[in-house]
């Protein structure tokens, strides 16, 4: 009996740990996105201006 409850802790901490590592995944993916789509606008704001000052 006592094995048993150590074998559903470990499962427990299991899922827990692999439960939280998903969500900051998806969190990180977020943020990625975010980051790629600001350095498009910003370098056609840079390509923009150079075209200009000419």
């Amino acid at each position: 009996m006592r094995s048993l409850l150590i074998v559903l802790a470990l499962v427990a901490l299991v899922l827990l740990i692999v439960g939280v590592a998903v969500e900051t995944l998806k969190f990180l993916l977020y943020i990625g996105l975010i980051v790629l789509v600001a350095s498009a606008v910003l370098l056609l704001l840079q390509r923009a201006r150079s075209r200009a000052q000419r």
